[in-house]
């Protein structure tokens, strides 16, 4: 098999299969890796090795500046992830011209899509806890930068390098903001949980990971556990189990970024402690686009210790630590095991706890409000 970067640590990005003049390329999902394998139709031109965010590093900044907020809008806070920043950057955006890229589930899958409007940010709201794609997505930034249209692109940090080794043209209209990201797990893997209660994601309209600092999945506006109870995928993905084998050798995962700007909770501040249903982010600019992007943004500003938001940020330190029982995990789940049981047999104390406060719950002897 050959495949563009080292196998088994694709990331995922679709920036291989975009730029590749023959079609040559097919990103493979195997629940626990990807591999962008090439096909017998190369030309050996080189471009997919050249814009792999796992082969080659774009420059990556320190952050001039460090905040910690939310958006002013309280609807835009409500609705939005880590206190609605992202939103309130992205209307900002397209109040002044120009149209953002962005994630949201639809038909069944995680993929990228333009916004040149303020109604369609509304989909992109909300915390993924699973792979996006952005096939298809760069060439159609790269048309709208040739047509001198500002970009705004909201994604994770492997995406964000891709689509910047991507671009060469007019990149100074080209505005990025990535995500502190935990790991990403195979949308495959999503759908082997939700067959357990004979859900899939390809017949699922609307599916939500997360109602503000409480993480736990939703599909149609339902809870697959106990109303404030973690489910098995949720537990699995905080203790770091059910990432693909890349994200554990992330070259992203670090305080020096990738983008503009960078966004996040911000765990740790006695200002995410007192608001945390609310929702409070962090926010690190690396340059002066990130300060426009923010300066033009209608959000509220505070200051934030750098040392305790990096403390609190695993991510902004080194990659998620690779567990020792997570490959007997996922051949397991592989080879047709139960997804949740296999969660209970390498994850015993955190599984009994969720159990215990779905109890408690249910009993009414605690809150299990969202």
């Amino acid at each position: 098999m050959k495949t563009v970067c080292e196998e088994n640590k694709c990331a995922g990005c679709m920036a291989c299969v975009d730029i590749c003049p023959k079609q040559a390329i097919e990103v493979k999902d195997e629940l626990s890796f990807y591999n962008a394998e090439i096909n017998d139709k190369c030309i050996e031109c080189g471009l997919c090795h050249k814009v792999c965010p796992q082969n080659n590093t774009p420059e990556l900044l320190k952050p001039k500046e460090w905040h910690q907020g939310w958006a002013k809008d309280e609807d835009v806070r409500a609705k939005g992830a880590s206190g609605g920043i992202a939103t309130s950057i992205a209307k900002s955006f397209i109040r002044n011209g120009g149209v953002v890229y962005s994630c949201y589930f639809e038909n069944g899958q995680f993929r990228f899509h333009k916004a040149d409007n303020e109604n369609d940010l509304v989909k992109f709201a909300g915390s993924k806890y699973v792979k996006s794609n952005p096939k298809g997505i760069y060439n159609e930034i790269k048309q709208d930068l040739k047509n001198n249209q500002s970009v705004l692109f909201i994604g994770l940090p492997c995406q964000v390098a891709g689509l910047k080794k991507s671009v060469t043209d007019n990149t100074e209209k080209l505005y990025t903001a990535d995500l502190i990201c935990h790991g990403t797990p195979s949308p495959k893997l999503l759908n082997v949980f939700l067959n357990q209660y004979d859900i899939s994601l390809g017949s699922t309209k609307e599916i939500t990971f997360r109602a503000n600092d409480k993480r736990q999945i939703w599909c149609e506006n339902k809870g697959l556990a106990t109303k404030g109870v973690s489910d098995k995928f949720t537990i699995a993905y905080i203790n770091g189990y059910i990432h693909t084998e890349n994200c554990y050798e992330c070259n992203y995962s670090k305080l020096v970024r990738v983008s503009d700007i960078t966004l996040g909770d911000s765990w740790g501040s006695e200002l995410y402690q007192e608001n945390s249903k609310q929702g409070v982010s962090l926010i690190l600019c690396q340059t002066d686009k990130g300060d426009e992007l923010l300066r033009d943004a209608n959000v509220e500003l505070r200051e934030v210790n750098l040392d305790n938001a990096v403390s609190n940020n695993e991510q902004l330190n080194h990659p998620p630590v690779l567990p020792e029982k997570r490959k007997s995990l996922l051949d397991a789940i592989k080879n047709g095991k139960s997804f949740n049981k296999q969660v209970k047999k390498v994850l015993p104390k955190q599984c009994i706890k969720q159990n215990i406060k779905a109890i408690l719950i249910k009993a009414k002897l605690v809150k299990g409000d969202n």
